[in-house]
């Protein structure tokens, strides 16, 4: 039986090829850039807004907690809320691969769940996104850590939990070590 597969991973692992190989070795849908115009649409906020807000707190902490309202209430809260409506949507239709967004969090209470943690050394992460990315004027090392940090603070703030906490996942997998390819395999094994 296939399960649903959440991918939590670090800047530049490859966590998002993993999950979409994964997804096709096990013939279910993979929800990354799909989710992004999903909350767009359940939200009503602009993509780009979803897209740059969704794993990330808008702005960095002084900016979440200065956008509140007089009741607390923010458009990243909007933002959260349908983003884990549309999760849980997505899950009730079946097994599938979502990456990131606090899936493995949202969707927690589901026993046919397989959360996952890609992770990799940062000289195989900082050799990941110039190749992937291309260079630019910024450091990879600063690039992997600034991206990192922003995940891990919208993580802790919305989930209440330490993000890369290995106790919050079923399987951690190097891929800097066993390859994209055998990250893939593994998780397709194990989630079928």
């Amino acid at each position: 039986m296939s399960k649903i597969v959440t991918i939590s991973r670090e800047f530049g692992s490859g966590g998002r090829t993993i999950g979409r190989m994964a997804a096709e070795k096990l013939g279910v849908p993979c929800y990354d850039q799909e989710l992004i115009d999903k909350i767009a649409e359940e939200s009503g906020l602009i993509r780009a807004y979803v897209e740059e807000n969704s794993e990330n707190v808008a702005g960095g902490w002084l900016s979440f907690t200065a956008g509140r309202d007089f009741y607390g209430h923010s458009l990243q809260d909007d933002l959260t809320r349908a983003q884990t409506k549309v999760i849980r949507e997505i899950a009730e239709k079946g097994p599938c691969v979502l990456i990131g967004r606090c899936a493995d969090y949202i969707l927690d209470d589901r026993e046919d769940l397989l959360k996952v943690f890609i992770h990799a050394s940062m000289e195989k992460r900082a050799e990941r996104i110039v190749h992937q990315y291309g260079e630019r004027a910024e450091d990879p090392f600063q690039r992997l850590k600034d991206k990192d940090k922003k995940r891990k603070a919208y993580y802790q703030l919305y989930t209440d939990r330490r993000w890369g906490d290995l106790n919050n996942y079923h399987l951690a997998l190097d891929s800097g070590v066993l390859g994209l390819e055998a990250c893939a395999d593994i998780i397709a094994q194990l989630a079928r």
